[in-house]
């Protein structure tokens, strides 16, 4: 597996991004994931606010979030079924905004995912939409996939047997979000001005349909739940 960051010039808020895609991708090989910055995707879609002060930028975040509790330095809140910072709400290399989310990162995988295999004539692909994360108790972000097409984002091992023959009983591997923190680690974080990349020959199974809620797990069952006391 190869991960190649592509540079490209700033983005602007309601640019076309298939258009700015193919200005950058001028060649796709099969069994391809492309990674998409989600800041970009956001900005296409005029996803941006400007924040006149601590008070209006706390009731974004509530109304972003699906649950919402502030600690030292960000919110620790849950999106979409994620538990991420401040509901994704982003300033950085925003130009004086605040940039949300993109409305649903899966349909927009899924369209630009048909676009590119018609142009490139491509059958197996992927495509990726990512954004920054991070774990509890460990520094540094880490990457996470809001939406994803053309491959199966977990690799389940239950009732798979181990080297010594013990059958895994939870097991399983976090393929979409493992290749959206591969991406971010030759893309960047600051000022690289790399929102895109091509991940070539990654060990995943592509597929036509995705499930969307193959990443999810109830807040009930998760090890993090107690966090949650509320949801």
């Amino acid at each position: 597996m190869t991960v190649e960051p592509i540079k490209t010039r700033i983005f602007k808020e309601g640019d076309d991004l298939f258009v700015f895609l193919l200005h950058y991708l001028k060649k796709i090989p099969e069994r391809s994931v492309v990674v998409i910055s989600s800041k970009i995707v956001a900005l296409s879609e005029k996803r941006t606010v400007i924040s006149k002060d601590v008070k209006s930028y706390e009731k974004l975040i509530s109304r972003e979030s699906e649950y919402a509790i502030p600690t030292k330095f960000v919110w620790l809140t849950v999106k979409d079924g994620m538990a991420i910072a401040s509901a994704g709400i982003d300033d950085s290399n925003a130009n004086g905004k605040l940039v949300l989310l993109p409305k649903d990162s899966y349909r927009t995988a899924s369209v630009l995912r048909k676009k590119l295999q018609q142009k490139f004539k491509v059958k197996h692909l992927g495509v990726l939409i990512s954004d920054s994360g991070l774990l509890p108790l460990r520094a540094g972000v880490i990457s996470l996939a809001l939406g994803y097409a053309g491959f199966h984002g977990v690799k389940d091992y239950r009732n798979k047997p181990d080297i010594f023959g013990r059958k895994f009983v939870f097991s399983s591997t976090n393929i979409a979000d493992g290749l959206a923190t591969a991406a971010t680690l030759v893309m960047g974080e600051g000022s690289e001005q790399q929102s895109l990349a091509i991940i070539k020959n990654p060990p995943i199974e592509f597929c036509e349909k995705v499930n969307r809620r193959e990443m999810h797990i109830n807040i009930e069952d998760d090890m993090f739940g107690r966090l949650f006391p509320k949801l």
